[in-house]
């Protein structure tokens, strides 16, 4: 009987095969072509009530051909490898991108890639010791206090191998594994019930569990919850406001990290376009994203595009440096690409995207900072938060908070949320912490529908006046 081919995964794709398939990209034109190989598998347990209420597993594995012609792009993929069925998916693409030049495909060689996580050893764990893994973080969510109400832990873990081709030559590979656990409590106390979360991850396995177990993020959670349950309405109006090290970074990501996006800039559709080399944010403010930091969940061997992410400089003591490219943005430009092409999967173009971003710590001591402010609100974490990259206006909701009173952290507060200008609030940072710090390994961001794994970073920091939306003037 013949065999059927269409089965096959990434690494049964030769290099002969994958030249002929760039050829076949780039025979009406174009300036690029790449070819985004990709077998994905996923796994999620959840435990509601004692019980484990959903469980799955997933595989996809396909093609993605993209050919750039000037500011065009043809794109077009497959989940069927057969010679056939990709020959089709690169010409497509090469019809879509049509275009009078053409730059001929070069001979592909694979490239040397630095380990920044290691293999994956998510696969030794079975069924039985994930199960354990989620009892253990119900167990230690209940035992907190007897007014905690209800607990649901996930537990979830990927694998990522993907093989990248393109017409200048390169052939790069990686195993991209991916692990975490979020733990989600609810505490009661009469009428009223309050809300608590924790989680973490990164780019390994069970080891992540070594430093934090899963009894870790149960207490963290529960924590939160009984915390809220004695709190009262946030206050109103514009005050000064203490962002807690670690995951408030999220606000920096959302309100500015978009903004210095290369897509936005090139486009001239960002807060920051045209202004390198000018005063954005207070002296002392550095803004970096870093895609080599080992073993975190924003950390990249390589990116979407088969570049190497590294450190970026975004802001150098207030001062606007550059932005993050891919290689379609950096090339119209004419700017160096920076590893941060990222896409979601193969049936996904690659976009200028986020991995790590955080700001460097200052030099001052945390509690004085809090000591400085008379009045004012600290805000630990936060929840959802929407933000308009033309004009950097942002809101986001603190799900936890605390009012500041005479130098000292006071009563818990719910209701509060941020409101305010990206650019506007770098430029009324006053003091700045040594105690960065990044989150612990659950951030997801979105751009165009898709969504990519990332890392967010904060200092303690005093913004000298945000807008506080709550209901208590």
């Amino acid at each position: 009987m013949p065999t059927d081919d269409r089965a096959r995964v990434p690494a049964d794709i030769s290099v002969p095969e994958m030249e002929k398939l760039l050829g076949l990209a780039l025979e009406r034109g174009g300036q690029f072509a790449d070819l985004y190989f990709e077998h994905h598998r996923t796994s999620s347990l959840l435990l509601e009530e004692g019980i484990i209420r959903t469980a799955s597993a997933g595989v996809t594995c396909g093609l993605g051909v993209r050919v750039v012609a000037g500011e065009r792009t043809g794109y077009a993929y497959t989940d069927d490898l057969s010679p056939q069925a990709m020959a089709r998916a690169a010409s497509t693409a090469a019809h879509i991108a049509a275009d009078t030049r053409t730059v001929p495909p070069q001979a592909v060689s694979p490239a040397p890639v630095e380990r920044r996580y290691g293999p994956d050893t998510v696969s030794v764990l079975d069924l039985a010791a994930r199960i354990a893994i989620l009892e253990r973080a119900d167990r230690a969510g209940k035992a907190y206090d007897p007014r905690i109400e209800k607990v649901v832990a996930t537990l979830t873990d990927e694998t990522k191998q993907v093989r990248i081709a393109n017409s200048v030559g390169v052939l790069a590979e990686d195993v991209q594994p991916l692990f975490s656990i979020r733990v989600s409590v609810i505490a009661r106390d009469g009428a009223v019930r309050r809300e608590g979360m924790a989680g973490g991850g990164g780019r390994m396995g069970p080891e992540f569990f070594d430093t934090k177990p899963p009894e870790y993020f149960a207490r963290e959670a529960a924590r939160m919850a009984i915390t809220l349950l004695g709190a009262k309405e946030a206050p109103a109006g514009p005050m000064p406001v203490v962002l807690a090290p670690g995951w408030p970074g999220i606000l920096l990501h959302e309100a500015v990290g978009h903004g210095l996006e290369g897509d936005f800039n090139r486009k001239r559709t960002s807060a920051f376009s045209g202004r390198i080399g000018e005063r954005v944010a207070s002296p002392g403010v550095t803004v970096v994203d870093d895609g080599s930091i080992r073993d975190r969940r924003g950390s990249l061997n390589i990116d979407d595009e088969g570049n190497v992410p590294g450190r970026t400089v975004l802001i150098e003591d207030g001062i606007l440096r550059g932005y993050l490219q891919d290689r379609l943005n950096s090339g119209l430009i004419k700017m160096t690409a920076t590893g941060n092409g990222r896409r979601q999967g193969y049936g996904s173009i690659p976009l200028p995207r986020m991995t790590n971003t955080f700001m460097l710590a200052g030099e001052d001591d945390p509690e004085d900072i809090i000591r400085s402010v008379p009045r004012g609100l600290y805000a630990k974490h936060f929840g959802g938060g929407q933000v308009d990259i033309t004009s950097g206006k942002f809101v986001f909701s603190a799900t936890e908070a605390y009012l500041i009173e005479d130098g000292t952290i006071g009563a818990p507060v719910v209701g509060a949320t941020l409101i305010g200008n990206g650019p506007d609030i770098l430029t009324r940072v006053t003091r700045i912490g040594h105690d960065l710090k990044l989150d612990e390994g659950v951030g997801v961001c979105t751009k165009a529908g898709q969504n990519v794994p990332v890392g967010v970073g904060l200092p303690t920091i005093l913004v000298s006046e945000i807008t506080v939306g709550g209901t208590r003037q």
